[in-house]
């Protein structure tokens, strides 16, 4: 069984490593991954996560006060 991911789609690649320290401060395993093409063409990298992290990663983004595009399943 494939594993299942969510993306989060951001701004620019500095929000992209912002997101990332944040997530690893909450133990969200995450990865820099380019932004699959059919999401969006605007920044060049995302961050992939564990979709079973989702909600965790949203709370800690809200509270680390990081805008995004959005949280995508892919």
């Amino acid at each position: 069984m494939k594993n299942q991911y969510s993306v989060i789609l951001v701004y620019a690649t500095s929000y992209a490593l912002r997101v990332e320290k944040i997530l690893k401060g909450v133990g969200v395993s995450s990865k820099l991954i380019p932004v699959p093409r059919h999401l969006s063409s605007d920044c060049g990298v995302c961050v992939r996560i564990n979709r079973t992290d989702k909600e965790t990663a949203r709370q800690a983004l809200v509270t680390g006060q990081v805008k995004t595009e959005g949280i995508h399943d892919i």
